[in-house]
């Protein structure tokens, strides 16, 4: 069966074997020569296993001449663990408190809201005033025909389609005399070729 690779976190730990076990300063062409030989890392993934382990402090790296040198040693591995550490107990001491506060925050939003037989009767009473309110909204709306503001509305909208029906009964009446006039066409002819009732009048 095929051999089932390194995932990226063992590249990681395996090359810090290198730096620990050997306790030197390496170029990152020597890392390239014994990571493949001595912890199976290929040659292509050291650059960027390397840059991460020194992204996370893990390795110390420095520019000398025109050349870059890497190197790590137990006691900083040691050390930024237990930072880490005191970080993450930090974190975790924290949301225990905002749980413990959440906690009592939720028991005290609970008083008063017991199961009780008299918050039972409260919001059974509150229901009812509920449904009163919207039958009396329906009695109101039934009414509202007779508020002065809304007679007042109607009055004037019906003022204004009096208007606009009288405006086109006059433009058909000058229609009609047009037509009997050029045409000498029979008012009674008129009415029936268009559709115009013979009792058609102004709306007073």
């Amino acid at each position: 069966s095929k051999k089932k690779g390194l995932s990226f976190e063992e590249k990681r730990v395996r090359m810090m074997e290198i730096f620990f076990e050997t306790k030197d300063v390496f170029q990152l062409k020597d890392i390239e020569k014994i990571a493949p030989k001595e912890k199976g890392i290929t040659s292509m993934s050291v650059k960027e296993i390397l840059q991460s382990l020194v992204d996370d402090g893990m390795v110390d790296t420095d520019r000398i001449g025109t050349s870059n040198y890497f190197w790590a040693f137990p006691s900083k591995a040691l050390h930024a663990r237990k930072r880490k550490l005191e970080e993450l107990e930090s974190q975790f001491a924290e949301s225990s408190q905002k749980k413990e506060a959440l906690q009592k925050n939720t028991e005290k939003a609970k008083i008063g809201r017991e199961d009780t037989a008299e918050r039972a009767a409260l919001i059974g009473e509150l229901a009812a005033l509920q449904q009163k309110k919207k039958q009396l909204k329906t009695e109101i709306d039934k009414y509202r025909e007779c508020d002065p503001d809304v007679i007042e509305e109607m009055r004037q909208t019906n003022k204004v389609a009096k208007e606009a029906a009288n405006r086109w009964t006059d433009n058909i009446f000058s229609i009609k005399s047009w037509a009997k006039r050029k045409f000498g066409f029979e008012e009674s002819r008129i009415d029936k070729s268009f559709g115009i009732p013979e009792d058609l009048d102004y709306i007073d």
